[in-house]
């Protein structure tokens, strides 16, 4: 085994550590998010869930997975290709996460309805897109739950022309607890090894989901929930569920 100043065996105590302490400080936050995801569904919305790079890993936990909640739809910077028309080079530019515009299309490709919740997720926060993602919500009018590292937002200047971070503008944040730059152990000489907010992103997601199937029974509805597709009848039963969002909820291969 190797030196415990970076090892396994220390990134999984520290990080079940940090999952422990966030099931009991992150409960009152938890329940806010549950309101407003209960609230969405019950009004026929859509949780139109958005965020990139890695965090594009807990916007897979939101939308379209197994035991999650059936209206929700994932926003990626790939569907200006996908439903865009725009060709796929564009992709190509690693700057497109800054360009003015972006997060403005994508959401006039999702055509969102104004009982959709958004979830934008970010670690940082700063990132330009994610801004103007939650900044274009917030003017429609929509709820607006955000997941991110609150450690390492406010240890980071704003990257929108705005001056405003996600945690700015929503209505419910949910922190990560992760540290600034994510990664949990440093490194003899400098940097650090092993990203957190993943793992402490899944959890807050499916805390949340799980709180507000909760509310959803106790109000007498039944959480409209995926089965796996890889259960007898879980395939058919799933076209079944989709079908009353029809044209508003986006399942492709990838």
């Amino acid at each position: 085994m190797s030196d415990d100043s970076v090892s396994a065996r220390r990134f999984a105590r520290e990080s079940m550590a940090v999952l422990d302490r966030l099931t009991g400080s992150a409960q009152d936050e938890v329940a806010r998010a549950a309101e407003l995801i209960a609230d969405c569904v019950r009004a026929d919305g859509v949780i139109q869930a958005f965020g990139t790079g890695h965090s594009q890993a807990t916007v897979l936990e939101i939308a379209g997975r197994a035991g999650g909640l059936v209206p929700t739809n994932r926003l990626s910077i790939a569907d200006l290709v996908l439903y865009g028309g725009e060709p796929p080079s564009v992709l190509d530019d690693p700057l497109l996460e800054r360009r003015a515009g972006v997060a403005a299309r994508l959401y006039e490709l999702a055509a969102p309805r104004p009982q959709d919740l958004f979830v934008v997720i970010s670690n940082s926060g700063v990132n330009s897109v994610v801004v103007e993602m939650a900044l274009h919500a917030k003017e429609r009018g929509h709820r607006l739950l955000a997941i991110t590292s609150l450690a390492h937002t406010r240890a980071v200047p704003a990257g929108h022309p705005s001056g405003r971070k996600l945690a700015d503008l929503a209505d419910v944040v949910l922190d990560n607890a992760a540290p600034r730059g994510d990664a949990l152990m440093e490194l003899p000489g400098g940097g650090a090894v092993c990203a957190l907010s993943t793992l402490t992103g899944v959890l807050l997601v499916q805390m949340a989901v799980a709180e507000a199937s909760a509310l959803l029974i106790a109000a007498g509805e039944r959480p409209p929930v995926y089965v796996s597709a890889n259960v007898p009848g879980g395939f058919e039963g799933n076209l079944e569920l989709e079908k009353r969002y029809a044209g508003r909820i986006r399942r492709t291969a990838s």
